[in-house]
């Protein structure tokens, strides 16, 4: 046979013929006196061969080894692996159907109901409005199920356990009362965008945000949150951040972070929530203490959750 006739019988083109030669998987036959190859029976039960486990899904390594065990043990345990790896896909796809489905049954869609079920879920709760902070809180949200599994925070492919944490957290928001008051944060919030770091406001509302959370968010999941926060991964979230907070917002991210560690290591420590009181007005701004000023950054915003390197006197 000529290889035109051994790849008609056998169902492949000629082209891959000539690659199974290259690559050795399929030995080389004799040529005629005119130099044409000559192909005989056996050529075509092994090209048959290749061609079988190709359509399984083996890859052309596995072929040769396949095809050099006589025993046909590789072969068993080949096969096996294949099995468990098409299951493992056969699960994703129900998986990605289901979502689907789940997307088509809504009413409304829009590219944020994408996002992982246990965030849209919380995304449906937040306050809608023109709050700059609200926005900036439903987009660090849209991130917080993208990135690779393992990572952590918004924005760097937080685990499943720490998108049900978020909607754990997010949750009591679904009663009209708690989105008031999340809306009243916001909008507190969105006051300080052109305040000092040391404005009385900014300690007022880390309290009363701390106290809120401290009554609503069990220490075991609060532990896992603020874990997440202060992971090494979470830099690039952290420095995202401090690009997006006026230095007074800032600062009242730094503070209410230290509260709820505080919780975490004396629950004692921290006081409920207070009643909502006659807001203080701006004072002057503190000076700041003397020393070197730092360079702009992660630090010197205060957004990594330590003390940051330019420090403001809190007022007594």
């Amino acid at each position: 046979m000529r290889i035109g006739e051994l790849a008609a019988m056998v169902g492949v083109s000629t082209r891959t013929v000539r690659h199974y030669h290259h690559l050795g998987l399929l030995p080389e036959p004799e040529r005629l006196g005119n130099g044409y190859r000559e192909y005989r029976l056996r050529d075509a039960v092994l090209l048959a061969r290749i061609r079988r486990l190709a359509e399984l899904g083996l890859s052309l390594d596995e072929i040769r080894d396949i095809l050099a065990d006589a025993q046909g043990r590789e072969l068993r345990e080949v096969l096996e692996e294949l099995d468990a790896d098409l299951a493992r896909q056969q699960a994703a796809i129900t998986a990605r159907r289901n979502r689907l489905a789940a997307l088509l049954a809504e009413a409304e869609l829009d590219v944020d109901s994408t996002v992982p079920p246990e965030l849209a879920a919380v995304l449906r709760t937040l306050p809608q409005g023109d709050s700059p902070i609200a926005r900036l809180d439903r987009d660090l949200l849209t991130l917080a199920g993208d990135g690779p599994t393992g990572s952590t925070v918004a924005g760097a492919g937080s685990s499943s356990a720490a998108r049900a944490g978020y909607a754990e957290l997010f949750g009591p928001l679904a009663t009209p009362e708690a989105a008031a008051r999340a809306a009243a944060h916001y909008a507190r919030l969105d006051e300080l965008a052109d305040a000092a770091p040391g404005d009385p406001r900014v300690a007022v509302l880390a309290d009363e945000v701390a106290g809120e959370l401290a009554t609503r968010l069990p220490t075991e999941l609060l532990s896992t949150l603020l874990t997440e926060v202060d992971d090494a991964g979470a830099e690039q979230w952290l420095a995202m951040m401090s690009t997006e907070l006026s230095p007074a917002q800032a600062e009242v991210v730094r503070l209410l972070m230290r509260r709820l560690r505080g919780r975490l290591t004396d629950p004692d420590r921290l006081p409920p929530a207070p009643e909502p009181g006659p807001r203080s007005e701006p004072g002057p701004e503190p000076r700041p203490e003397s020393g070197p000023r730092p360079a702009p950054g992660l630090a010197a915003s205060g957004l990594d959750g330590r003390q940051p390197a330019r420090r403001y006197r809190e007022p007594s």
